[in-house]
């Protein structure tokens, strides 16, 4: 199966190997560069939970679906076989394990694009609320951005005392 279309895919991992398989994935990207007229972006989608461990709460970013990775890529037999090839991916999702491709909506609710993004700007020192995920609510300051990857470093105040939390710029919307 050749696809001449750049579409997601998922791969399927061994059980705690997802962020292994994504550097592994990176690096054979940074090895090969012609790999990146293939192979666009690679993300295990996480979501940000509040945890209480020994009577302390706690932010951490926690997978979304757990032992898969998911690969926007122009599929082609080679870069299947490469993939396949990489320790830790037990092949893509899809019948007989032949890659099936996701559909708009699975990758919109998965959040693996983020086209409502793709308007917003955000500097340092701007005031943002969190509109979406575990810190939905809160309101903070942006203490680092990165416009590329469309995630900030806000600053916000929770439990009595100042914490920075990534999200993304989807999560995000401007106060005044």
């Amino acid at each position: 199966m050749e696809s001449k279309e750049i579409k997601w895919y998922s791969i399927q991992t061994y059980s705690g190997y997802e962020i292994l398989v994504k550097t592994n994935i990176e690096k054979m990207i940074e090895n090969d560069p012609s790999l990146k007229d293939y192979i666009f972006d690679v993300q295990i989608p996480m979501e940000e939970t509040i945890e209480e461990r020994s009577g302390k709460k706690k932010v951490v970013s926690r997978k979304i679906l757990p032992g898969y990775v998911f690969l926007k890529l122009m599929y082609t037999n080679d870069v299947g076989y490469r993939i396949r090839g990489i320790r830790g991916v037990s092949g893509f999702v899809g019948p007989n394990k032949e890659p099936k491709s996701l559909s708009e909506a699975e990758v919109l609710k998965l959040g693996l694009d983020n086209p409502s993004a793709d308007g917003i700007e955000l500097s340092v020192g701007d005031n943002v609320k969190i509109v979406s995920g575990a810190l939905e609510g809160f309101d903070g300051k942006v203490v680092e951005c990165n416009n590329a990857t469309k995630k900030a470093k806000v600053s916000v105040t929770m439990f009595g005392r100042d914490t920075t939390v990534e999200v993304d710029y989807i999560q995000l919307t401007l106060i005044g």
